[in-house]
C-alpha cells in the first residue's frame, strides 16, 4: 500500500514510517518540523518508496492533493506535550481540532482506511484504574487550560466517529499511554528523556510535586507494533484501543531507576508545580492502561521492560 503519515518526522511518526517501509509499503510523510525533526528521518532519506513533504496539515489543498494518491492514512500530526499546550494554548487547540478535521474530511471523501492517534489524556483524572476503552472521562475545571489537549483529542475521536457514520470512513483509534524511546525530546515536558539527559550530565533529576504520580511506560517500537497490527486488522475497524506498557512506577521511583541504570551520581531535586509550569496546570496522580482489548484483537504484547527502555534511551542520547 501507499500510505500517508501525518506528523511523519515526529517521534512516533518516524518509527512508524520505518516500520511501514520495512514491511514493503510506500510512505508519504507530511510534517512542518515544528515539533518533529529532520534528524528523525536519517534512516528514511533516500529509501525507495519514501517521500517527505515539508508542509502542514492545516493546508487543506495540500492534504487533499496528498490523499488523492494514497491507499490509507496514519494521522499522528498534533501539537502535544503538557508544557507546550500551556505555553501555546490557542495554537495547540486549533491545530489539534481543525488539523484533524482537514485530514479526516479528505480521508472520508475517498473512504481511506485511517488510524487516528489519540491519547490517554482523554480519560482526564478518572480515579478508577486501570483504564479501559469504555472508562469515563473525568476532567477538571474548564478554567484550567491544561485540559484543552484532552478536550481537543476527544473531539478528534468524535469527528472520526461522525465521518464513519456519514461517509463510511473505515478507521481505528489508538490511545497512547506514555510512549517513550530514542528520538523523544524532553523539550515539551516528556519525563523520561528529561531524566536520562540529566542523569548522563550528572545534573539533579527534577521531580515535580511529591513524585508519587503513577505511570506506565511503553517503548515506541512496541507501540508501533500495536499500531501496525491494528491498522491492517479488519476486525479492529470502528474500535478504539489503549496502547501502553505493563510496569506501573511512580515518577520518583522512575528517577531512582534512571540514576541506577545509567550509573549516575545525580541526586533527585523536588520541584513544586508552580515553579515548573505556567498557570493553568493540574496533575493526574495515576494513569494506568488496561490493554486487554488490543491483546485479544491482535495477540500483541509489549517486549521492552522498563529497564530496557531506559537503556535504549540512554544509548541514543550518548550517541
Amino acid at each position: 500500500m501507499k500510505l500517508l503519515v501525518t506528523g511523519g518526522a515526529g517521534f512516533i511518526g518516524s518509527f512508524l514510517s520505518e516500520a511501514l517501509i520495512s514491511a514493503g509499503h510506500s510512505v508519504v510523510s507530511l510534517d512542518d518540523l515544528s515539533t518533529g525533526s529532520d534528524k528523525n528521518l536519517i534512516n528514511l532519506t533516500g529509501k525507495p518508496g519514501y517521500t517527505f513533504v515539508n508542509g502542514t496539515m492545516m493546508d487543506e489543498n495540500l492534504v487533499r492533493d496528498l490523499m488523492a494518491d494514497v491507499d490509507g492514512v496514519f494521522h499522528l500530526g498534533a501539537a502535544l506535550g503538557v508544557k507546550r499546550i500551556l505555553e501555546r494554548p490557542y495554537e495547540s487547540l486549533v491545530t489539534n481540532m481543525h488539523g484533524t478535521e482537514i485530514v479526516l474530511k479528505a480521508a472520508a471523501a475517498k473512504k481511506l482506511r485511517t488510524f487516528l492517534a489519540s491519547t490517554s489524556e482523554i480519560y482526564g483524572k478518572n480515579p478508577i484504574q486501570p483504564l479501559t476503552e469504555e472508562s469515563d472521562r473525568v476532567l477538571g475545571s474548564p478554567l484550567l487550560v491544561r485540559w484543552t489537549y484532552s478536550e481537543a483529542k476527544a473531539i478528534d475521536e468524535s469527528l472520526i466517529q461522525i465521518f464513519h457514520q456519514t461517509h463510511g470512513l473505515p478507521f481505528v483509534t489508538g490511545r497512547f499511554f506514555n510512549t517513550v524511546g530514542p528520538r523523544q525530546t524532553g523539550a515539551y515536558g516528556m519525563v523520561l528523556p528529561g531524566f536520562v539527559t540529566q542523569a548522563l550530565a550528572g545534573k539533579p533529576l527534577t521531580v515535580y510535586g511529591d513524585g508519587n504520580q503513577q505511570r506506565v511506560f511503553c517503548h515506541v517500537s512496541d507501540a508501533v507494533d500495536a499500531v501496525m497490527r491494528l491498522f491492517f486488522n479488519d476486525k479492529a475497524l470502528g474500535h478504539a484501543f489503549n496502547i501502553g506498557g505493563e510496569t506501573e512506577v511512580s515518577i520518583k521511583e522512575l528517577a531512582e531507576l534512571v540514576i541506577a541504570e545509567t550509573g549516575s551520581n545525580s541526586k533527585i531535586e523536588m520541584v513544586s508545580y508552580k515553579d515548573a509550569y505556567p498557570a493553568g496546570f493540574a496533575e493526574t496522580m495515576r494513569r494506568i492502561p488496561n490493554t486487554t482489548k488490543v491483546r485479544e484483537f491482535t495477540g500483541w504484547a509489549p517486549k521492552y521492560s522498563l529497564k530496557a527502555i531506559i537503556a535504549d534511551v540512554a544509548a541514543h542520547l550518548k550517541a
